[in-house]
This record gives structure tokens, C-alpha cells and sequence, in this order.
């Protein structure tokens, strides 16, 4: 049976499913289970049959046909990797290609790191597509929203009880508040002193406030606190004056991810601010205003 659903109605489907039959509060959720049982019921001649560990140096996790004379895909992650959040949202990122995109993948599909962690469609449709649909069934807006209110003053702390709550990992989780936050606030992925990919909140693409990556090298502010990260140290707040990250002042808070071996500053900006920009800005920073 074929089934024309974009990455938010597949996840609203199974969502449904989950609330009917674990109640509202069914989080964290067994991706797994889900994939093996959600499959077979909706799709019984080609269900989800395998989902393990497997060696899969480079790649985090893969979909892939069952070998002739048997029935049905598998789902596989790295199982060199040690972040469970991070595990959860690799099987739901391949969950989402089973459910999207296996008609024109016959063979299946193999995910980099980068595959499960960005999320603007200017890097991969494909990959954008399977991490809109992890995103919004292990987190759902509804929920999301109720832990953290859309006017909420964002802490560390708070993300980060959200991601345990999720079973994702600290990067997933600050990328989807940024989805939905009426904040103005900016997410910037950097490794070895440069930019590697960032994310905007809309009130903060509205305002100007965010950075063209594509095609470009853009280096981490000297007076950064992702310039001064070294191993994985605890995370640490400053207040950076006008100048610094952005023309205006901004508070960054940084953690350095030894599960993927890059640093995020998240990057709190003021409510007012200086200006709007009324033209959209390049694709590559906010997948259009998440294609409005």
C-alpha cells in the first residue's frame, strides 16, 4: 500500500497510535519497538523486521532491504556509538526513510553523522525529510511546548531535562525549542575554531541575527567561549558585549559534545531588536523559514 505522507503526518500518525494505546505520557519512546510493530501492522508484506548494531564505520545508522528470499528491512546503527539520545534519534531518523523514502531507495540508504544532525533541507532533502519526522515523533510539539512555553527564557538546564525526557541527544533537543521558541536565539555548531553549520530561531532570522555557512568559512569569534573549549569541559555562560558574535550584544552558552566532537553555542539575544529584515535570507540557514 502506498501512502503519500509528508515527515509531520507520519509522525502525527504514529503519534495517535502511541496515545491511544500508552496514554499521553508514553516518553521516552521505544523507537524500536515502534518501527518493528508500527511497520507490520501498516505495512505487513514489507514490515521493519531487524533493528541492531552493526559496524558501520563512518555512518551512524542505515536502512537496508532484507536479502533475497526474505521479507521485509532493517534498521541498523553504529554501534560504536555511546550516546543513547543519540542512538534513538539515528533509529527514528531511519524509521523516518523507511517511511518516506524506501520506494525510491530500493537498495536502502546509508546516514552520516551530519545526515542525523542537521536538519536544513538545503544539505539534503532526503535527510531533512527523515529528521523532521524523528524530530516530531520522539518530541512532539504539543509536549515540547508544555515543558518549555514558547516565551520561556531558555536555560541549559532546561534543554537538557527535555532531551533526558526525549532520549535524544542535547543538539536534537535545542534544534527542536528552536523550531517552535518566539526567542530570539542562535544555534552555532563549530569545530577546530570554525563554523560548521548554525540554526536560527525565526524571531532571530526576522531581526538579521544568524549566519551564511554555504560555501563559506566563517571562523569562531577569538573571544568566544567555543574558541576556549578544550575536551569535553562542563558548560559555561558568558555575556559577550556588541561586536563579539553578532552586532549586538549576546549571552552564549557552550557545551562541548564529545559524542559528535564539535561545540555548541547556543547564542540568547535581547526581545527588541535593532531592526527587521522584511527578504528572506539564504536557504542554507533555516530550510526557508522551515518552507513556510
Amino acid at each position: 500500500m502506498s501512502v503519500n505522507f509528508g515527515p509531520e503526518r507520519w509522525a502525527i500518525e504514529i503519534s495517535k497510535v502511541l496515545n491511544l494505546v500508552l496514554g499521553l505520557e508514553h516518553f521516552p519512546i521505544d523507537i524500536a519497538q515502534v518501527a518493528r510493530e508500527y511497520s507490520l501492522q501498516r505495512f505487513p508484506d514489507e514490515p521493519i523486521a531487524l533493528v541492531r548494531g552493526e559496524a558501520l564505520p563512518g555512518f551512524d545508522g542505515a536502512l537496508y532491504r532484507a536479502p533475497a528470499g526474505k521479507k521485509g528491512w532493517g534498521i541498523f546503527y553504529n554501534h560504536a556509538i555511546q550516546s543513547t539520545g543519540r542512538v534513538n534519534f539515528t533509529l527514528a531518523h531511519e524509521l523516518g526513510h523507511y517511511l518516506l523514502h524506501r520506494l525510491a531507495y530500493p537498495d536502502g540508504i546509508r546516514c552520516g553523522e551530519q545526515d542525523v544532525v542537521r536538519w536544513d533541507s538545503a544539505y539534503g532533502q532526503v535527510e531533512h525529510q527523515a529528521n523532521v519526522f524523528a524530530a516530531n515523533v520522539l518530541m512532539p510539539l504539543d509536549d515540547f511546548r508544555k515543558l518549555i512555553q514558547p516565551r520561556a527564557k531558555i536555560t541549559l538546564e532546561m534543554v537538557s531535562a527535555a532531551a533526558d525526557r526525549y532520549r535524544v541527544s542535547l543538539v536534537a533537543a535545542i534544534l527542536r525549542w528552536l523550531s517552535f521558541t518566539e526567542r530570539r536565539a542562535v544555534l552555532v555548531v563549530s569545530r577546530d575554531g570554525y563554523i560548521l553549520w548554525s540554526r536560527a530561531s525565526e524571531p532571530a532570522l526576522k531581526s538579521g541575527a544568524f549566519f551564511r555557512t554555504a560555501g563559506r568559512t566563517i571562523p569562531v569569534p577569538s573571544d568566544a567561549l567555543a574558541s576556549r573549549a578544550r575536551g569535553p569541559a562542563p558548560s559555561a555562560m558568558i555575556d559577550h558585549p556588541a561586536g563579539v558574535w553578532l552586532n549586538e550584544g549576546v549571552r552564549e552558552m557552550a557545551v562541548f559534545s564529545e559524542h559528535y566532537d564539535f561545540v555548541l553555542s547556543l547564542l540568547l539575544l535581547g526581545d527588541q531588536p535593532r531592526f527587521e529584515i522584511t527578504e528572506e535570507p539564504q536557504e542554507d540557514v533555516y530550510d526557508r523559514f522551515v518552507s513556510r
